[in-house]
């Protein structure tokens, strides 16, 4: 029997975030939308949630895989709508990010995302929806989310689907 969970993640713009997880094997369905958590984090911020089978991808593939495709180790002005976050659904995942993060840390330097659960979801318009499968060859796209897509073939090319490397 097929078990499939979901996560949060929130850093970049929801259309990135969202052709990132959408390459991956294991991953069944994003939500691309906005997602707030507890005070003081419960502002809408840009974010999607994963629905993906962890008998194919695990937690820390995708966690680790967020943390390199947004600016995880930085802060800036627009963080208020970015919120670098990883938003749980159990206190297991609360465990398994908080490893993840640790071990990850040890090696790279410190992360600014947060681990925070979820609270709410408002779905983006269905004009953003699968933006990138929708318009590949806009500036944006090409400028943005490319190199993202280039970076998960060469650091996690076991978790992508083999027909990223013909668009790319």
């Amino acid at each position: 029997m097929e078990i499939i969970e979901k996560i949060g993640f929130g850093g970049g713009c929801h259309w990135c975030t969202e052709a990132v997880f959408s390459v991956l094997h294991g991953v069944h369905m994003i939500e691309q939308g906005w997602i707030a958590s507890e005070k003081p984090f419960d502002s809408l911020s840009e974010a999607v949630i994963v629905h993906f089978d962890p008998k194919i991808v695990n937690l820390k593939i995708l966690i680790e895989i967020h943390l390199r495709t947004h600016a995880s180790t930085s802060n800036h002005s627009m963080r208020s709508k970015y919120r670098s976050a990883i938003y749980i659904f159990s206190q297991d995942q609360k465990k398994h990010a908080n490893d993840c993060l640790s071990a990850l840390s040890e090696k790279e330097g410190p992360f600014i995302t947060q681990i925070l659960p979820f609270k709410a979801f408002k779905a983006s318009s269905e004009t953003y929806q699968n933006y990138y499968q929708k318009n590949q060859s806009k500036p944006f796209c090409k400028t943005h989310i490319d190199p993202k897509l280039r970076l998960l073939l060469r650091k996690f090319k076991n978790n992508v689907k083999q027909s990223i490397e013909m668009r790319l």
